[in-house]
């Protein structure tokens, strides 16, 4: 067995706090993927400190291959000590999964992570540690496809204290019982962190009174997909690089006009263009037979990036989705990468574009080679594997 996982997390500070105390932390090591959540102690730039040196503790060293009594000694003696309640650092929630099925979950006094499987809230046993005085809880677990785990700060716990919910808090079990409600709906990472993190922020009236953070992680099946954009420097290679192209596991998408008459040349079938007047700010896209995705070029492929960096800032929200939804090229490639991409192959011509060559848009090499590698940066920062091969 040899899991993917998909990962995404939200974070509201505290009112009136322009940083979060909460910090998560994605590692991916050779053989398993780390999400960390660490709370740091109080709010504002103290817990942000407190939070984003335990969390980049914790995964350089879980990194290094370090164990996790190592790994809380040197918290323990790294980071300050609060004079007035003589405590040190921060809380946190260690998830490990590796690729061979195997998962490792640690916690120290943050909520309980929630186990979704099968439609069900899973209690998985735990065994508790004392590590420098401080108790850990681990447990230890095989995961399978499709399972669901949502790690959190305390501030998802207390949301609509003392307002909505007369200072009962949104307790773990309905916040289970909404999770789970949530995952019926979608399976997404993404989508899932945008849906309990706005039933947090309405709990606390859009005004939290403490950093909140969830952070998902979902089994799921690797899924690769192929871009093709822009035509080889020389032509010889246009039937070497397709043969490269289509017989690559995994979706296929072609970006660029150009590029997908030479597709559709060595394929041998036709291109069909799709006229669309909804929204003339992306060009139309088209359909060919035996490929996923047809779109124009420089044009989609920077409007997808757009999309794409909203995401890897945390500017996504309900209505971001209603953007990624939308039936437009950029639309569509954005949400392919976001929602349905583990690794990301790109097949990438050298050549100028013949169309452009003789004109003052002679820059279409540089403009789609400039955007191939904002695209590799970005899908990298979204832990997607990112591979490039240039004809």
């Amino acid at each position: 067995m040899s899991v993917s996982i998909d990962v995404a997390w939200k974070s509201l500070n505290k009112q009136n706090e322009e940083l979060c105390g909460d910090k998560v932390e994605i590692i991916k090591t050779q053989d398993s993927d780390i999400m960390i959540l660490a709370d740091g102690m109080g709010s504002g730039v103290k817990a942000n400190i407190l939070a984003t040196l335990t969390s980049k503790i914790l995964g350089t060293m879980l990194y290094e291959g370090a164990d996790i009594e190592s790994c809380v000694e040197t918290i323990a003696k790294t980071l300050p000590i609060c004079k007035v309640r003589k405590v040190a650092y921060a809380t946190f929630s260690i998830l490990q999964i590796f690729h061979s099925g195997e998962a490792y979950l640690a916690e120290f006094d943050n909520p309980s992570c929630v186990f979704i499987r099968d439609g069900k809230i899973v209690k998985y046993p735990y065994e508790t540690r004392e590590i420098g005085g401080k108790k850990i809880h681990e447990y230890r677990f095989q995961v399978k496809k499709n399972d669901c785990f949502v790690l959190m700060s305390d501030g998802v716990i207390y949301a609509g204290a003392g307002s909505i919910l007369n200072l009962q808090g949104w307790t773990w079990e309905a916040m289970a019982e909404y999770t789970l409600k949530c995952t019926k709906k979608t399976m997404s990472a993404s989508r899932l962190a945008v849906m309990l993190s706005q039933a947090c922020d309405e709990l606390y009236e859009e005004k939290p009174g403490d950093d909140t953070t969830v952070a998902v992680a979902r089994v799921i099946d690797r899924r690769v997909v192929n871009i093709f954009t822009g035509p080889p420097r020389s032509k010889d290679d246009d039937e070497r690089l397709m043969h490269e192209f289509m017989h690559t596991e995994g979706k296929k998408v072609v970006a660029g006009g150009t590029s997908a008459n030479i597709a559709a040349r060595i394929l041998g079938r036709e291109i069909i263009t799709k006229v669309d007047s909804r929204n003339p700010d992306v060009p139309p896209m088209a359909t060919l037979e035996g490929i996923d995705l047809v779109t124009e070029g420089v044009l989609t492929l920077g409007k997808c990036l757009k999309i794409l960096k909203k995401y890897v800032n945390d500017e996504f929200d309900a209505e971001f989705f209603d953007e990624l939804d939308a039936d437009n090229g950029a639309s569509r490639l954005a949400k392919l990468l976001i929602e349905d991409c583990t690794e990301l192959n790109l097949f990438v011509g050298t050549a100028v574009n013949e169309a452009h060559a003789e004109s003052e848009l002679n820059f279409d090499l540089s403009m789609r080679q400039n955007l191939v590698d904002q695209l590799i940066a970005t899908a990298e920062k979204m832990g997607r594997t990112v591979t490039a091969k240039y004809y």
